[in-house]
């Protein structure tokens, strides 16, 4: 079981660097995936507490100049690690002028994340810090807990709102509430809306538009039969909501959300390079 990779275009690490901030916020430990040609951070709702689940997705091409793995067997060629997203973002953060960024799969006290980054130096040697991040080896018997979650089967899609206008909104109805509701149709409507005994309010977004879907098989998926005026909705906890919203660094050309009515809400963020997903579940 072998894993080394190298950063060198400043570009990818300081997008790099954002993503694993974005998943430091998301959540405190998750695991890390490694295959041939991606990476994955993952927070199972079987494991998290809550319910809540995260899949963010990477390309691993797109980032790293240099990347070798080598899994637990040829017939199981993946590597699954249980870490703390914010031990590797603090090691990353130390790299934002580094010539190269190492990662290494190392064995020292404990099986180990290794991070080394070289800095420019004024003398013809590099300085070299070499952060050393814990990790736990995921046994192969526990790898079904972390599949990749299966997209639900929703009552409504649709594209968010600018994420910075959402999060704002959210942080001032946070006061006045512990949950909200998140209700959006088939003509691109959605609502945020939080009712007490002593306050009700409601935001509103017209025209936000409802993303096409494909089924496997290729052909559109169709919601002709739901009525495109009538809402779907779920009541969620505003924390979990604003965690998501407030971790956001990774600036997606893409953000939308899935309504599964009364029973969850389904974040999707793309970027060329990244997706991510986040499952956050009604309360009863």
């Amino acid at each position: 079981m072998r894993f080394r990779a190298r950063i060198v275009d400043v570009g990818c690490l300081n997008h790099f660097t954002r993503t694993i901030l974005t998943i430091a916020k998301l959540t405190k430990t998750c695991a890390l995936r490694l295959t041939v040609d991606k990476l994955y951070f993952i927070l199972s709702d079987k494991v998290a507490n809550g319910g809540v689940g995260m899949w963010c997705e990477l390309s691993q091409g797109n980032f790293f100049d240099e990347f070798q793995m080598e899994g637990v067997a040829a017939e199981h060629n993946e590597i699954y690690l249980e870490l703390t997203p914010e031990n590797l973002a603090r090691a990353l953060k130390t790299a934002q002028n580094a010539k190269a960024v190492k990662i290494k799969l190392t064995s020292k006290h404990c099986p180990c994340l290794t991070v080394a980054v070289e800095l420019p130096s004024l003398s013809s040697s590099s300085r070299i810090v070499t952060h050393d991040i814990p990790v736990r080896v995921v046994p192969r018997k526990l790898w079904n807990d972390y599949r990749e979650p299966v997209i639900p089967d929703f009552d409504v899609s649709i594209y968010l709102p600018v994420l910075k206008t959402m999060k704002s909104i959210v942080e001032k109805m946070k006061n006045l509430s512990n949950s909200i509701v998140i209700e959006a149709n088939l003509n691109g409507d959605m609502n945020l809306k939080i009712e007490t005994e002593l306050v009700s309010v409601t935001t509103h977004f017209r025209e936000l538009g409802n993303p096409p879907w494909v089924s496997g098989n290729g052909s559109q998926i169709s919601t002709q039969e739901r009525d495109p005026e009538s809402m779907a909705e779920a009541r969620i906890d505003i924390k979990k909501l604003l965690q998501f919203l407030a971790g956001q660094q990774v600036n997606p050309t893409k953000a939308l959300c899935n309504i599964v009515s009364k029973r969850m809400v389904h974040f999707i963020l793309l970027q060329e390079e990244v997706s991510l997903q986040y499952f956050i579940p009604a309360l009863a």
